[in-house]
Formats: C-alpha cells, sequence, structure tokens
C-alpha cells in the first residue's frame, strides 16, 4: 500500500509558476516574430500590384496593336475585356480573368493620355486609397 501512495504522490504536473514563464516566452516570440512576418504580407501586396500592372501595360499594348489606339479614359481597362462599340479589330479580351482589383480591393485608375509623359498611366493608391504616401502606403504606376 505504501508503495501505491508514494507513487501516487510523485506524479506532478506543471506549476502555474513555470506555465506562467512558458506563456510570457511564448508572448515574446510572437511579438517579435510577428511584426517582421506581416512586414513582409505588405510587401508582397506591393509586389502583386506591380505585377498587375506590367499585365495591364501589355494587355494594352495588345489592344493598341490590334484596335490602332488605346482605350479611353471613358473606356478604361473594362476595354481589354469588353468590346468597346464600333471596334470590329478588336480581338480581346486581352486579360484572361477580368480586370482585377488592386490587393487592396480598390480599382486600379486609368487615364489616357497620361499625364506622366507616357501614352497612359494606370495606378494603385496603395493600402491607404489616397494619392501619395510612403512604404506601403505609396502610390504604384506604370510610370
Amino acid at each position: 500500500m505504501e508503495q501505491l501512495r508514494s507513487r501516487a504522490g510523485s506524479t506532478r504536473g506543471f506549476t502555474l509558476l513555470e506555465l506562467l514563464v512558458v506563456m510570457v516566452i511564448i508572448g515574446l516570440l510572437a511579438g517579435f516574430v510577428a511584426p517582421r512576418y506581416f512586414a513582409q504580407v505588405g510587401k508582397s501586396q506591393v509586389k502583386v500590384a506591380r505585377a498587375q500592372i506590367d499585365a495591364f501595360d501589355k494587355s494594352l499594348d495588345q489592344f493598341r496593336l490590334d484596335v490602332g489606339r488605346y482605350p479611353t479614359t471613358e473606356e478604361g481597362l473594362q476595354a481589354l475585356v469588353t468590346q468597346p462599340n464600333g471596334e470590329a479589330n478588336w480581338r480581346g479580351p486581352y486579360l484572361k480573368k477580368g480586370v482585377p482589383a488592386d490587393p487592396w480591393g480598390r480599382p486600379y485608375t486609368y487615364e489616357q493620355p497620361g499625364t506622366h509623359g507616357g501614352d497612359f498611366d494606370v495606378q494603385s493608391y496603395g493600402r491607404d486609397g489616397r494619392p501619395g504616401g510612403t512604404g506601403e502606403d505609396s502610390d504604384v504606376t506604370n510610370y
């Protein structure tokens, strides 16, 4: 009988202090790693926006080769997906899946003629959705 009692008495779990120490260590690690991870997520959204704008550039050039002009500002990027009225030479759609929103869920802006020295301007206003900004809030453009 004594052997059973001594075995039962020797079984022990973690103390509250040990659990608190482990929780503090996990919290410190999360506080150190999480900001670095989320900074990478923001950088990847900017890269996605640049890639989408590059795809627009190529599609718009193909549109110009077929039609003889770039879409007007009024026709916008939607002219890459649906045929503008009266355009017999349109050979689209020039984008496989339609016109995507920018990585922050807002539409890209398109202007033709471009106001920055090019034939057209395509841009996303970044995370904040306003012109200008720095870091992830900065504009992503084709110019």
